[in-house]
């Protein structure tokens, strides 16, 4: 890591308070997939609505800590999402 990419670098917290969209699928066999499209293969699953929104809200800070500690690419910031 470079010293220029150091001193742009965030604290882990900041990375984990950012609040990320979710895309959510029901599944035909019932249970729900949920995954946050800017976090490349986070992706979580559940019975229950809450327990898949429980579910990916704990891979989301799992994926955030593993990329956070292996200093080898950047944690995408949330994308915007268009109200109109």
């Amino acid at each position: 890591m470079t010293q220029s990419e150091e001193i742009k670098r965030q604290s882990l917290d900041y990375y984990l308070s950012l609040k990320y969209p979710l895309s959510l699928y029901p599944e035909e066999d019932g249970g729900y997939t949920v995954m946050i499209p800017d976090l490349p293969g986070c992706l979580a699953q559940g019975d229950t609505l809450e327990e898949a929104i429980h579910n990916i809200n704990e891979a989301r800070e799992l994926w955030i800590e593993t990329v956070y500690h292996s200093n080898k690419k950047a944690i995408p910031l949330p994308s915007k999402i268009s109200m109109s």
